[in-house]
């Protein structure tokens, strides 16, 4: 195995397929690899090992269902009740219709409440501007921020459809973070550490970086239009007024795979139980019926390609991971978990073989051609091993 992945990665690199990655891939037990190639900031001679530290963006998300089902299965929040009642600025959302002739917003109240099963599905209605070019004209009509900006107010805006009524990726799992938050009466951040980062020893995870995970940092790329790699700068606010469970982590692969084990070994981590069998089998099971994820149809470029991971092969959601249906074309079963994370940083568990992996780049735009397919190899190249 430790020669089929060094290869994949190694050669990405040479190929300027990507500017630096770290992966891993592991199995119940423990890790079965670890490899880090290239430069974490190009021209920097900085190598990147495996104890990089990397934004892993909406591999976030994950760990807030996680919180979130926690405190479900502590009886303190409910999948299917009105999310407004604990949050009510949920109970007062309206779906945005459309734009009067002036440019008004025009406004209605929803067929249905929002609840935590469709925040953590992202049924509710909420989206991302990325994606969306009508919730992107909407912030820039009402003067609205991004959610990247880390204002509350960014998360007062509309929905875009009927809670429960079709997929679209979005800002939902932000409002689960928060609802962690009203009925745990602390930060998103102090929660993740007392009741899941310090049970499984994650001690390169947080939203703020310890002085030893900053020392570690891979820096931003963007992918330019001749196709090369170059530095940028991407600036986070310096007074956020929220966590952004939705995507605000930063953290080593490493640490990431502890996370992925704990799921893989049924909410219970080298003799530590995190959250009950029940629970994390609630997680990994569909939890949105009929309704299928969606291909990404990029409204901003440099943020995103159109995207759609593992293109034409079914996919649900559960709480909160997309979840295949049918075998993939990496040879993953039908029923495994992944995500992503914005700057191209994947992940999966695959629970049938008992084994996944983490990977980490820090790239611009989403699904970028030479990351996500050197991804895909490194996937291939696990199961390959595995047979």
């Amino acid at each position: 195995m430790k020669d089929r992945l060094d290869e994949v990665l190694g050669s990405a690199v040479e190929r300027g397929d990507v500017p630096g990655v770290v992966a891993v891939a592991f199995d119940r037990e423990g890790m079965t690899y670890e490899g880090g190639f290239g430069e974490r900031v190009l021209g920097s001679d900085v190598v990147m090992t495996p104890d990089t530290v990397g934004a892993i963006f909406s591999m976030t998300k994950a760990v807030t269902g996680a919180a979130a089902m926690l405190e479900v299965e502590r009886g303190n929040l409910s999948l299917d009740a009105p999310a407004g009642e604990v949050c009510p600025e949920l109970g007062a959302v309206q779906v945005l219709e459309g734009f009067a002739d002036d440019g008004t917003p025009s406004l209605r109240p929803p067929a249905t409440p929002v609840t935590l099963r469709h925040l953590l599905t992202h049924t509710s209605g909420f989206v991302y501007e990325i994606w969306n070019p009508e919730y992107a004209a909407y912030l820039e009509a009402t003067g609205t921020p991004s959610v990247l900006s880390l204002e509350k107010a960014s998360l007062r805006g509309p929905i875009m459809f009927d809670p429960g009524t079709r997929w679209e990726y979005g800002i939902g799992i932000d409002w689960a973070g928060q609802m962690v938050e009203a009925v745990s009466g602390g930060s998103l951040g102090q929660y993740f550490s007392e009741n899941l980062f310090e049970p499984m020893g994650m001690s390169d995870t947080g939203f703020a970086p310890t002085e030893s995970m900053l020392g570690r940092m891979a820096g931003a790329h963007a992918r330019m239009p001749d196709g090369t790699l170059a530095p940028i700068d991407l600036a986070t606010p310096e007074n956020p007024e929220f966590e952004m469970g939705g995507g605000g982590l930063l953290g080593t692969m490493a640490d990431y795979a502890r996370f992925c084990r704990m799921v893989l070994n049924g909410g219970e981590l080298d003799g530590t139980r995190v959250m009950s069998q029940e629970t994390v089998d609630a997680m990994c099971a569909n939890a949105m019926g009929p309704l299928r994820v969606a291909p990404l149809i990029s409204g901003m470029p440099a943020f995103s390609n159109d995207a759609e991971l593992f293109a034409g092969e079914e996919k649900s959601w559960g709480l909160t991971f997309q979840i295949h249906e049918e075998p993939g074309h990496t040879g993953r079963p039908a029923g495994t978990l992944s995500w992503a994370g914005l700057a191209n940083s994947y992940f999966w568990i695959d629970r049938t073989t008992g084994i996944g992996g983490a990977y980490l780049t820090q790239i611009l735009p989403f699904a970028d051609t030479g990351s996500l397919q050197t991804y895909y190899n490194f996937e291939s190249g696990v199961y390959d091993s595995a047979a």
